[in-house]
């Protein structure tokens, strides 16, 4: 799902949206950076998130990154377990005037679950995303806000991460399945996924919404790699409650959507007929999480051939967007159109600490053969049972933005 939405997102603070990521809007550069943060650029309204897809897009590649990031983004944390965008000042703790929300938690929880070691502040951030949840299943930018498509759709894959099963996670008697399902449009109308409801209570299409919904009705985060090669896969049949119908549906639509050129186009209110980067390389992650990676060869190839310009100028999450696109649907980020998404997201922070093709993998060999001798009946798996049933109830949480249609 797309990480560089949030910047207009929050610019538009009524409203959301992300895999995801926020719209390519660049900041005026910061005068005082924060040292740790990924970015040239004012962290007011993405700061949390774009961190968040940073370090999710390192680990993917394995790359550890710097400890130094990852201190900034734990440091960021309220008392409570919320994240807002930015604060400035962490010396005192979080009030009501701190304008938290669910993207950049779940985007927190979600980067710190996949590095690991960082068991309580996951905790105490989804603890925060349950108590915010709305009676019809679901979630909204804010705390209280209505539901969206592209917020409930990142908290599912949040949840499901975290091995917790979503539909286990009830408000209201209903669950996040039941509320995306309800942003669902039927065949008759596309089968895509609108943000949500407009005044009238009519749904309009919405490709960002979309690609979130996809993933969140596949029960996926914003980390996924290429999925089965579907039989039925351009066509689309009424979902009737089933969230993999109604993700095959969504697939559909982008599918078709980027049939033609390959791309997305904007669809910012008073925006020119122009490509949208960001909503293009969330479209190839839905894709191929729903139909395998040849469903999304086009999008993706014509990313590779035009996108190094937009991150380059956009900034760290773009690149942490192209390299979740290029690991969805199989492909080397770091050699991405002839550029290494990895090094050129790694140059906007602080340096990594190491590659896969080195410590990690050896370290990840070094675990098997380990495995392999131990003649305990205690094995790993025993251990991590017991480690699982000492974190019962721990949940996991992630987010993304919203468009205007």
């Amino acid at each position: 799902m797309n990480a560089l939405r949030r910047s207009a997102v929050a610019l538009a603070a009524a409203a959301v949206v992300g895999a995801a990521a926020v719209p390519a809007v660049a900041a005026d550069p910061s005068p005082s950076l924060p040292e740790g943060l990924y970015g040239s650029t004012d962290p007011t309204y993405d700061g949390v998130w774009r961190q968040s897809l940073a370090l999710l897009a390192q680990d993917t590649a394995d790359v550890a990154p710097a400890p130094a990031a990852v201190a900034w983004l734990t440091g960021q944390q309220c008392d409570d377990g919320a994240f807002a965008p930015y604060r400035a000042s962490t010396a005192r703790d979080c009030d009501a005037k701190t304008p938290v929300d669910t993207n950049s938690t779940a985007a927190a929880v979600q980067a710190l679950t996949a590095l690991g070691g960082h068991d309580a502040a996951v905790r105490s951030a989804l603890a925060w995303l349950r108590s915010v949840q709305n009676e019809d299943g679901g979630w909204g930018y804010s705390p209280g806000g209505a539901s969206d498509a592209n917020s409930t759709s990142v908290v599912i894959g949040a949840l499901a991460a975290a091995e917790t099963d979503p539909v286990k996670v009830v408000k209201g008697g209903r669950t996040p399945y039941d509320a995306l399902l309800s942003f669902a449009l039927p065949c008759a109308r596309g089968g895509a996924f609108a943000f949500q409801p407009d005044q009238d209570e009519k749904l309009t299409a919405n490709a960002d919404a979309t690609a979130a919904g996809v993933l969140g009705a596949l029960g996926k985060g914003l980390v996924t790699g290429p999925g089965e090669a579907a039989d039925d896969a351009a066509a689309c049949a009424d979902a009737d409650g089933d969230p993999e119908r109604a993700a095959a549906n969504g697939a559909a639509y982008l599918a078709g959507a980027v049939a033609k050129d390959g791309y997305l186009k904007s669809a910012l209110a008073g925006a020119e007929d122009q490509p949208d980067y960001g909503n293009t390389a969330d479209a190839v992650v839905a894709l191929a999480a729903q139909g395998g990676a040849e469903r999304a060869a086009k999008p993706l190839a014509w990313l590779e051939k035009n996108a190094a310009g937009w991150a380059e100028q956009s900034g760290p999450a773009a690149y942490a967007q192209l390299i979740l696109a290029a690991h969805a649907a199989g492909a080397d980020p770091t050699d991405f159109g002839g550029t290494d998404l990895v090094t050129a997201l790694g140059a906007t922070g602080p340096a990594p600490r190491a590659t896969a093709t080195g410590e990690k993998k050896d370290q990840e060999k070094d675990e098997e053969k380990k495995e392999k001798k131990d003649d305990s009946p205690f094995g790993t798996w025993w251990y991590v049972g017991v480690f699982a049933v000492v974190g019962v109830g721990i949940g996991f949480l992630l987010s993304n933005r919203k468009r205007q249609p």
